[in-house]
C-alpha cells in the first residue's frame, strides 16, 4: 500500500471523496448516489472486453444492439448509438457525416469547442450565427430564427445547421421554429443537446429536439442522468443522413476498446428514467421550487428564471413559444452582480468554507447542475451557504475593481483569418497577448468551463478579446489556451 502514495490522481480523488463535498456538478449520479448499489458493487468485475455473449459496439448484434434499440424507443429516435467518448465524438462524427472538405456548416456561435473540432476534422468551413445575450446575467440566450433564415438564404450551399440547446445555462431556443426554417432550406439539423438528456422524462421540462424535427441529436447522459462520465447517446431521426457514413465515422472515431462500464451505465440510465424518471424529476423540481422561493427572499442575489429571459425573445417568436418552457429549471444559475462579487469568488468560498462544489463559475454567476440523485438536504445546505455569503463582502477597494471589470460580458464575433483545418498544417509560435492583436490564433481561447470559445483556431485575435481575457484572469477565472510562463502568451500562426 505504501507504493500507492506515489499516485497523484488516485490520491487527489481520495482527498475529494474524504472532503465529502456536496456535488452540484456532473456526473448526474452524484458520487454514486444515483446508481444501483448492486451495479456499483460489481463495477471492477464488469470492466471486461468483447468476449462471446457481450456483443461488439462497432458491429452490434446482441446485447448492445438490444440496449441501443431500447434507448431509441425511450428517447423517440429511429436509431440510437452508444457513445463511450462523450458527446464530443458524436458531434465530430455527425459533422463529418454531412460535411466534406470545403463544405459550409452554419453554427450558432455559443457552441462548445468540440463543434469546432468536428469542423476541423471534416475540413469544413463554419458560418457563425450570433445568439442573443442577456447583459444582466452576461449569458448567451436565444438564437434569432430571422437571423438564421437570413444566413441560410445567403449561404444556399451550406450542408447543415448545428445549434446548442439547451446551452450551459439551461436556456432553450425555439427548436420547433429552428427545425422548420432549417428544413425549408433542405438542410440537416444537428442539435447538441448534451445538457438535455432528461427533458424526455417530464412535461415540466423543455421539449426535446427529436420531438420537433432534429435530424441528429447528441446527448450527454453523464451530465444530467445517473450515468458515468463519457457516457452519451447519438440519436438519429432522419432520412437526410447517410447512415452507413455515420456508422463508419463512429467506428473511426470511437475507441476499439469500449468500456462496458460506460455502456452498461447508458443502459441503466435509460432504464431508471423510463421506470421512475417522472417521479424522480417531479421530486427534484419540487425541491428546486422550494430553493428558488427562499432565494428570492434574499437581497443582492437572484436565480435565473424564465421571466428574466422574456426581453431576450426575438421578434419572430410566437405567443405560443412565449408561453412555452424556455429554461431548464434543473440548471440553477445564481447571479451575484448586484453584490459586486464574481462567480469565481463565490465558487471558491462555497468550496473552502461550506464544502459545496458547483459545476462552474463565470464573471457574473455560479452554475449548479441538479439531478435526480440530489435530495432536499443538498438544497438546504446551498441556501444556507449563499445566505452567509451575502454577509461576507469583499473589501471596498476590491468591490470597486470587480464592479468596474463586470461592466460588460458581451463581445463581438471575431473575423475568420484562414479556414480552421489549415491551422493543422501551419507553423506557430507563442507571443505576448499584447503582441497578438491582428494575428491568427493557432488554438482555442476558451474560458473553461463552459467551454465556449472566445477565439477559435484560424480566427483573428482582436483587442476586445485581449481585454476580456485580462478581465477574467484578474478576477480569478481560468482561460484555456493562454500560457503564463514569462507573462501571458498566446499561440499564433506564422507563415
Amino acid at each position: 500500500m505504501q507504493d500507492l502514495l506515489n499516485t497523484p490522481i488516485y490520491k487527489a480523488l481520495k482527498c475529494y471523496i474524504e472532503e465529502a463535498a456536496i456535488p452540484f456538478h456532473m456526473p448526474g449520479h452524484k458520487m454514486g448516489k444515483g446508481l444501483p448499489k448492486d451495479w456499483s458493487s460489481l463495477m471492477s468485475q464488469m470492466d471486461v472486453t468483447e468476449v462471446p455473449g457481450l456483443d461488439n459496439l462497432h458491429f452490434p448484434a446482441g446485447a448492445i444492439k438490444e440496449a441501443q434499440d431500447l434507448a431509441a424507443l425511450a428517447f423517440g429516435a429511429y436509431k440510437t448509438y452508444f457513445l463511450v467518448n462523450g458527446s464530443s465524438v458524436g458531434i465530430h462524427a455527425s459533422i463529418m457525416s454531412v460535411c466534406g472538405r470545403g463544405d459550409k456548416i452554419i453554427v450558432a456561435r455559443d457552441c462548445h469547442r468540440s463543434v469546432i473540432g468536428g469542423v476541423i476534422l471534416a475540413g469544413a468551413y463554419p458560418v457563425y450565427v450570433p445568439v442573443e445575450v442577456n447583459e444582466i446575467y452576461g449569458i448567451p440566450t436565444f438564437l434569432d430564427t430571422d437571423v438564421l433564415a437570413k444566413t441560410l438564404k445567403e449561404n444556399p450551399d451550406a450542408r447543415a445547421v448545428l445549434i446548442t440547446r439547451p446551452n450551459y445555462y439551461g436556456v432553450c431556443s425555439d427548436i420547433e421554429r429552428i427545425a422548420q426554417v432549417t428544413h425549408s432550406h433542405g438542410k440537416v439539423l444537428i442539435v447538441d443537446e448534451a445538457h438535455g438528456a432528461h427533458f424526455k422524462f417530464h412535461n415540466c421540462l423543455p421539449i426535446t429536439s427529436l420531438s420537433v424535427g432534429a435530424d441528429i441529436c447528441i446527448q450527454s447522459a453523464h451530465k444530467t442522468l445517473p450515468a458515468l462520465t463519457q457516457s452519451a447517446y447519438l440519436h438519429l431521426k432522419s432520412s437526410l443522413v447517410d447512415i452507413d457514413k455515420l456508422e463508419l465515422n463512429l467506428r473511426l472515431l470511437q475507441t476499439t476498446s469500449p468500456s462496458y462500464l460506460i455502456m452498461s451505465s447508458l443502459d441503466l440510465a435509460r432504464a431508471i428514467m423510463e421506470r421512475s424518471g417522472k417521479q424522480l424529476l417531479g421530486n427534484l423540481l419540487k425541491n428546486i421550487d422550494w430553493f428558488s422561493y427562499h432565494i428570492s427572499k434574499l437581497s443582492g442575489i437572484k436565480i435565473l428564471e424564465g421571466k428574466d429571459l422574456t426581453k431576450d425573445l426575438t421578434k419572430d417568436l410566437t405567443k405560443e413559444f412565449r408561453k412555452d418552457i424556455v429554461l431548464d429549471k434543473t440548471r440553477i444559475v445564481v447571479n451575484l452582480r448586484e453584490l459586486g462579487k464574481t462567480g469565481y469568488w463565490a465558487q471558491e468560498k462555497l468550496r473552502k468554507k461550506f464544502h459545496i462544489q458547483v459545476e462552474m463559475a463565470d464573471l457574473f454567476n455560479i452554475v449548479c447542475i441538479a439531478s435526480v440523485a440530489d435530495e432536499k438536504r443538498e438544497f438546504e445546505e446551498l441556501l444556507k451557504a449563499l445566505s452567509q455569503l451575502i454577509e461576507e463582502q469583499p473589501d471596498s477597494s476590491r468591490k470597486i475593481i470587480i464592479r468596474e471589470k463586470l461592466k460588460s460580458n458581451v463581445l463581438s464575433m471575431p473575423e475568420q483569418g484562414i479556414e480552421p483545418y489549415k491551422v493543422l498544417s501551419n507553423k506557430s509560435k507563442h507571443v505576448s497577448l499584447e503582441n497578438s492583436v491582428g494575428k491568427i490564433s493557432k488554438d482555442f481561447i476558451v474560458p473553461y468551463p463552459p467551454g465556449i470559445p472566445l477565439i477559435c483556431p484560424g480566427e483573428i485575435i482582436n483587442q476586445e478579446v485581449i481585454e476580456y481575457i485580462h478581465r477574467v484572469i484578474d478576477v480569478g477565472g481560468i482561460v484555456n489556451g493562454i500560457t503564463n510562463e514569462d507573462g501571458l502568451k498566446i499561440q499564433i500562426i506564422i507563415y
